[in-house]
């Protein structure tokens, strides 16, 4: 094959599976909305079974719904007969692949899910099969050919079948009212989930940690607690403790060109009233944008009586993998 040929059989794969897809959108009707109710007013797990390509795609379709608010898993239907049926209870629904649908180890699991009275969802391409007949609701997900252009690998047929599956998890996702928040749960460990979770107070320092002086403190006292410290910052209190503003590097670089007296300067005279300050429930991601945003590298954090109980430094932010 010349080299040029590579990329058009590229293009005509892709034109194939994007007519499959395409086709698929005509097919959603009162199959798809009595799938989606079932699933719905299933108390239990939707247990997805395929075999070969399409156990393939019914692992991915599993692992969606399961992390958009359906809990789901996959069971392999060979193994099924061999004991892992047990793993399915009266309570959950299945939903079975096959896209010819009579895929023999998915046929013979039928009179024990209908023995079970589970209800049976069905995605095959073709509707007069034995598995579509046996199902309350069968989602039709047959195409023209398959890209192989000896029409033997599963190629389309396994594409809309998995566009089907993400289109099933997505009504459901907002039939519950799904939220991003929701998600992060699910997903702790990625980037997402501690976007959505991780909250200042979880990554702030406090208590001793937190660089604070009185209003009347002389300049140089506050040199050394920024210095003990080490934010580039120190809180200024008024003698109840309440917030009354900061104080930084900056201020200290431009206090030095105006020839201020380290030793009798009262922070009082040196410090800006409108001091950026959140409260410890933002999330971590909310203040990063706040400092983004105002060019600074540290956040004040205080109570809602403005008593400062924290600081939030744009390394720790960095640090937490929030960014």
């Amino acid at each position: 094959m010349a080299d040029n040929n590579f990329a058009e059989v590229a293009r005509r794969t892709i034109r194939m599976e994007a007519q499959a897809v395409d086709m698929l959108e005509q097919r959603i009707g009162n199959d798809f909305t009595i799938a989606c109710e079932l699933i719905l007013k299933c108390s239990g797990r939707v247990v997805v079974t395929g075999m070969g390509k399409s156990g393939h795609i019914g692992r991915k379709i599993a692992a969606t719904l399961a992390s958009t608010g359906t809990p789901s898993f996959f069971v392999h239907p060979g193994e099924a007969s061999h004991g892992d049926i047990g793993m399915i209870t009266a309570t959950d629904i299945v939903l079975a692949l096959s896209n010819s649908g009579t895929t023999a180890e998915v046929i013979t699991l039928l009179p024990l899910i209908k023995r079970m009275g589970l209800p049976l969802i069905s995605m095959t391409g073709n509707p007069e099969s034995t598995l579509a007949q046996a199902s309350e609701s069968h989602l039709d997900v047959q195409v023209p050919c398959e890209a192989c252009p000896l029409g033997l690998a599963p190629t389309t047929s396994t594409t809309a079948t998995l566009v089907m599956g993400d289109a099933l998890a997505i009504a459901l996702l907002e039939a519950r009212g799904f939220t991003a928040e929701d998600f992060a749960f699910s997903h702790p460990g990625g980037a997402l989930g501690r976007k959505l979770l991780l909250k200042v107070e979880d990554i702030m320092h406090s208590g001793d940690e937190l660089p604070q002086v009185k209003a009347d403190t002389p300049l140089r006292h506050a040199l050394l607690e920024m210095t003990t410290k080490g934010f580039g910052m120190t809180t200024v209190v008024n003698d109840a403790g309440e917030l009354q503003g900061v104080f930084t590097d900056g201020d200290l670089r431009r206090a030095v060109d105006n020839n201020v007296d380290i030793n009798s300067t009262p922070m009082r005279m040196l410090i800006k009233s409108d001091c950026m300050a959140v409260h410890r429930d933002l999330l971590a991601a909310e203040a990063l944008k706040i400092m983004e945003d105002h060019k600074i590298s540290a956040l004040v954090v205080e109570d809602s009586n403005h008593y400062p109980i924290g600081v939030l430094h744009m390394h720790d932010i960095l640090r937490s993998g929030v960014m």
